[in-house]
C-alpha cells in the first residue's frame, strides 16, 4: 500500500509541485487549501504523514497543528512557513510538530522529512502492536478441552491459513483469533476486528472497501475500508453469518481476489490480508435454510477451530475467576480478593448460559459488592448459592416408617432454614417458631451441624 501524504496549503503552485514531486516518490497525495478543508479530510480518512503550512486563511497552521495532536497525537505533521522565525519553530515543535522547514523549499530536505517521519510513525506503531501484544488476554484454562484449542492454535498460527472459529457466545472466540494473530508471522501489523452483526446492511460496503468522495449521500470525503487497513495483517469476521447473502457474494469475490474497489471508486486496491472468521450459528443448518452461501463456507472453513462451552469445561472456573479477580485488583490499585473453595464448587456447577462472558461479569460484580477479601458462599446471589440446596425432597424422606420420615422431613426442613439464614441459629429459631434452646437440641439429635452464627 502506498504511504498517503496530506498536503495543506493556500497557493496552489505549492500544492502542485509538491503533489507531483511526492507522486512520482511513490506516494498517493490528497490536498487541502485551507486548515477548515484539512480537519474534514481528516474527519474521513487519516494520512500516514501532513505537510501544513503555517499561514494560511481563516484558522492559521498552528491552530491546525494543535487541533491535529489533540485528535491524532501520533501523526506525523511536518510545518512549512514562507515567513518562519524561532518564535514559530518552538511553538510549533511545543506543539508537536515533528519538523519545521521554510520556503523557498528545498526538495531534498523534504523529501527526507516525509521519510523520516513516516519512520519514526512506523516505530511508533510497532511500539504500540508490541504492548497491545504483550496487554492482550491469554486463553485462561487447563482443561484437555482448552489444551486441545491452544494445539490448534499452535498448529495453525505459523501459517497463512485461513480459519473458521465457531462457539457460543461469550465463549471468547475473539481471544482465539487475537492469539492466531500474536503467534504468526504477521503479528508487526494490524489485527483489524469488524463485528458483522453491528453494522447496518446499508453501510457494511462502505466500512469493508471504504468509499471515495461523493459515493452517496454523507460521503464528504475519501474512507479507508477495513480490508485496505488490514494490509499484511489480519482481518477478524466476528458474527459472519449475519452478513446478507449479497455481501457474502462480494465478501466471497475479494477474498479470492484479494483486490476490490472502494465504494463509488473506479481504482482497483490489491492487498495482503489473513482473513479470520468467527460465529456462533450452525453454518450447516445456515446454509440448508439457504441464509449461508456454501462457497463461501468452504473458502472461510480451512482450519475449523471450536470453542467449548464453559459448562464443557468446568475445571476451568477456578482458574478464570482467579485471573478476572486478579485484573480487577490490578485495574483498581486494589488488594487481590479470592472465591472460597466452597464458592469455588458451587460455581463450577452452574450452566452458564452466558459462558466466560457471564462468569467475568459475574466475578466483577462480586469484587464490588463484597467487602471481603474473601468472597464465600453466602456472598453469591440466590440464584448461584441456590443450587448448593438439594432442589427437592431427599429420597430418604418417603422411607421406612412414619417415624422415619417425619424425622427425616425435619432434617431437610431445618437444613434448608438454616442455609437460608446463613447458619444463624437465633434467626432460624424465630423463622420457624421455636424456642432457641429446643432448636438447639432438636439440630443436635438430628446431627445436623449448625453454623457459628448465633
Amino acid at each position: 500500500m502506498l504511504a498517503q501524504v496530506l498536503i495543506v496549503d493556500d497557493e496552489p503552485s505549492i500544492r502542485s509541485s509538491l503533489g507531483g514531486i511526492l507522486s512520482d516518490e511513490g506516494y498517493e497525495i490528497a490536498q487541502a487549501p485551507d486548515g477548515e478543508s484539512a480537519l474534514a479530510l481528516l474527519e474521513q480518512e487519516v494520512p500516514d504523514i501532513m505537510l501544513l503550512d503555517v499561514w494560511l486563511p481563516g484558522i492559521d497552521g498552528l491552530q491546525v497543528l494543535e487541533r491535529v495532536k489533540k485528535r491524532l497525537p501520533d501523526l506525523p505533521v511536518v510545518m512549512i512557513s514562507g515567513h518562519g522565525t524561532v518564535e514559530t519553530a518552538v511553538k510549533a515543535t511545543r506543539l508537536g510538530a515533528y519538523d519545521f522547514i521554510e520556503k523557498p523549499l528545498d526538495m531534498d530536505k523534504i523529501l527526507l522529512a516525509v521519510r523520516n517521519g513516516l519512520a519514526m510513525s512506523r516505530l511508533t506503531e510497532e511500539n504500540l502492536l508490541l504492548r497491545a501484544k504483550a496487554e492482550a488476554p491469554s486463553i485462561t484454562g487447563s482443561s484437555p478441552a482448552i489444551q486441545q484449542v491452544r494445539r490448534a492454535i499452535g498448529q495453525v498460527a505459523p501459517t497463512d491459513s485461513w480459519v473458521l472459529i465457531t462457539g457460543e457466545n461469550g465463549t471468547g472466540k475473539e481471544l482465539v483469533a487475537h492469539a492466531i494473530h500474536r503467534q504468526s508471522r504477521r503479528a508487526a501489523h494490524a489485527f483489524v476486528d469488524v463485528n458483522c452483526a453491528a453494522i447496518p446492511e446499508e453501510l457494511i460496503e462502505s466500512e469493508l472497501f471504504g468509499h471515495e468522495k461523493g459515493a452517496f449521500t454523507g460521503a464528504t470525503g475519501k474512507k479507508r475500508g477495513k480490508f485496505d487497513l488490514a494490509h499484511q495483517g489480519t482481518l477478524f469476521l466476528d458474527e459472519i453469518a449475519d452478513m446478507s447473502l449479497k455481501t457474502q457474494a462480494k465478501i466471497l469475490r475479494i477474498l479470492q481476489e484479494q483486490r476490490f474497489e472502494r465504494v463509488g471508486g473506479t481504482k482497483t486496491i490489491s492487498v495482503d490480508v489473513r482473513v479470520l472468521a468467527a460465529t456462533n450459528k450452525d453454518l450447516q443448518r445456515e446454509m440448508a435454510a439457504g441464509r449461508f452461501r456454501e462457497d463461501l463456507f468452504y473458502r472461510l472453513n480451512v482450519i475449523p477451530i471450536h470453542v467449548p462451552p464453559l459448562r464443557e469445561r468446568s475445571g476451568d472456573v477456578p482458574e478464570l475467576a482467579a485471573d478476572f479477580l486478579g485484573h480487577l485488583a490490578i485495574k483498581h490499585n486494589q488488594p487481590v480478593k479470592r472465591f472460597t473453595p466452597q464458592a469455588l464448587e458451587v460455581l463450577k456447577t452452574q450452566p452458564w448460559p452466558g459462558n466466560v462472558r457471564e462468569l467475568k461479569n459475574l466475578v466483577e460484580r462480586m469484587w464490588i459488592l463484597c467487602p471481603d477479601r474473601e468472597i464465600g458462599l453466602d456472598d453469591l446471589p440466590p440464584e448461584i448459592s441456590g443450587a448448593a440446596v438439594p432442589a427437592g425432597p431427599p429420597p430418604e424422606l418417603f422411607a421406612g416408617d412414619f417415624k422415619n420420615a417425619k424425622a427425616a422431613f425435619e432434617k431437610a426442613y431445618l437444613e434448608s432454614k438454616l442455609h437460608e439464614n446463613q447458619g444463624n441459629v437465633s434467626r432460624t429459631a424465630e423463622e420457624v417458631g421455636l424456642e432457641r434452646s429446643h432448636l438447639h437440641k432438636k439440630l443436635k439429635n438430628l446431627g445436623i451441624k449448625a453454623g457459628n452464627g448465633d
